[in-house]
């Protein structure tokens, strides 16, 4: 075992821990203060990077921190779905720092050391999720994740931002302790390993209708994921300042979310015992019914964020469609899908907190003709919204093409129906944006006061967030070989 790969692994989590100290100390001198966020996930990058170079090598790279009894340990690997999650995470955290520092300054913040502490313990939260070797430890940080967004949640203070952070905390804690948690001591008992293992823990002979009980507290335990009715902590999240809804409500915990019902879904039943179960259909097509209600309710919404909020509540649904339906082409389509959503999702949301600094808008209604003054800002929202689409030239095509794909081998043809409908929705309710923004129509006056854009540091994040839609489009090649390779690692091979 190489020592440094391990070391990098551990450094990875570690390292936005010991950041909160030193964002702490250097609170008092704001420049310092980001000066230690920025070089600390430049490094966690270099770090995941690292082992994303030796695990395409196939090198292997796991360490274990305690072990609690014989089975149940805090232990963590490296292996293609979690690497997916890291290297997006990681990336998206560089990205997002620079924007909140644009936007937290433009629009005078209070507590701003407090915001960048918390946000490097999601981090950590993230990085030891993403590389968790067993269902106890990935709980155990699920739980971390959502404890920590909750102060970024309520960082505004407000009545109605407590009121927020209640919903969030609530909905979450109370799924993962009804549900989730008696999942995984049913799968310790039923299945006899909380490993996560290439053909999944239970054997042939055990009984359907227990393993499908099973996998319906998981699907309502991971709250995260958003399969309504648990979705309202996320609107509700969305009084958090932007950066945090666009990196923790497009990004991390949402991710985290659909992150584990694709871990659970490959590792802890297997592709070859979920079509088998008598639940799957059942959640497969409450999965349909969140991808469309949602989209549904999102085209009601005015305020910028909810509409988007909505509209992530109907895109987790795309994964958690992918994973149920256990093929090959599902698999690789969610895996995707977790990338080209995040780049998509991040960006919109970037855009959404680039207006309300600069224009002081947050209702749609109100935002015509805003492409006079926020030409870039208004571009970036459009090339965003065909990513959620999923049409050419962005990312999000590659992702609901193998989607799409995943329904037809399936048979699963409402479902197909159900995502070709969603997709003619999310044109309803983003499209006219960007359209009224740059055709604001006849009567609209244009203003004179010039181009009036965000703070420069916010500028430059969602132009990278963008072009990183479109990079996805023309090089989906690494995101794509991560898919097949969880593929492999699970024992299945793409076609089958």
């Amino acid at each position: 075992m190489n020592l440094s790969l391990t070391l990098m692994l551990q450094l990875t989590i570690l390292l936005p821990l010991f950041a909160t100290a030193a964002i702490a100390v250097t609170g008092s001198k704001p420049n310092l203060r980001e000066a230690v966020t920025i070089t600390t996930s430049l490094v966690v990058l270099y770090c995941v990077v690292n082992l994303y170079q030796a695990l395409q090598a196939g090198t292997s790279i796991e360490v274990t921190w305690w072990e609690l009894m014989p089975g149940l340990e805090i232990s963590f690997v490296v292996e293609p779905l979690g690497m997916l999650f890291a290297l997006i995470a990681s990336f998206l955290w560089i990205i997002t720092t620079i924007y909140a520092i644009g936007y937290m300054r433009g629009h005078n913040e209070d507590n701003q050391t407090r915001f960048f502490i918390c946000f490097a313990l999601a981090i950590s939260a993230v990085m030891a999720l993403a590389f968790s070797a067993n269902l106890f430890t990935l709980f155990v940080f699920y739980e971390v994740l959502t404890l920590s967004t909750y102060p970024l949640v309520t960082h505004a203070g407000t009545d109605k931002a407590k009121q927020g952070g209640r919903v969030y905390l609530g909905i979450l804690l109370s799924t993962s302790i009804a549900f989730f948690l008696l999942a995984i001591i049913l799968t310790w008992i039923v299945g006899g390993s909380l490993e996560f293992k290439a053909g999944g823990v239970f054997d042939a002979n055990v009984s359907p209708t227990i393993a499908g009980a099973i996998l319906v507290l998981f699907i309502f335990g991971i709250g995260k994921a958003a399969i309504m009715p648990f979705h309202r902590w996320l609107p509700a999240a969305m009084v958090a300042p932007t950066p945090v809804s666009a990196l923790l409500h497009a990004v991390a915990v949402v991710k985290a979310g659909v992150f584990t019902v694709l871990k659970v879904c490959i590792f802890i039943f297997g592709l070859d015992l979920l079509p088998k179960l008598p639940t799957t259909d059942f959640l497969l097509h409450l999965a349909a019914f969140s991808v469309l209600m949602a989209s549904v309710v999102a085209m009601q919404q005015d305020n910028l964020k909810a509409r988007l909020a909505y509209s992530t509540v109907s895109q987790l649904g795309y994964i958690t469609i992918g994973a149920l339906l256990a093929n090959s082409s599902g698999v690789i389509g969610s895996s995707m899908h977790i990338a080209s959503h995040a780049f998509g999702k991040i960006t919109l949301f970037f855009c959404a907190g680039a207006i309300l600094v600069a224009a002081h808008k947050s209702k749609i209604s109100e935002m015509r003709g805003l492409g006079y003054t926020m030409p870039i800002t208004m571009a970036a929202f459009f090339i965003a919204s065909l990513s959620i689409i999923g049409v050419p030239p962005t990312g999000g095509t590659w992702s609901k093409w193998f989607l799409l794909m995943g329904t037809v081998e399936t048979g699963h043809w409402v479902i197909m129906a159900t995502l070709m409908l969603s997709s003619l929705l999310n044109i309803a309710y983003l499209l006219p944006i960007p359209y009224h923004a740059f055709f604001p129509g006849k009567d609209f006056t244009p203003p004179t006061g010039g181009i009036k854009e965000a703070p420069l540091p916010s500028l430059i994040a969602l132009t990278i967030t963008t072009l990183g839609c479109l990079i996805m489009f023309i090089h989906p090649q690494p995101f794509y070989e991560l898919a097949k390779a969880i593929l492999t690692v699970s024992g299945v091979s793409h076609g089958q």
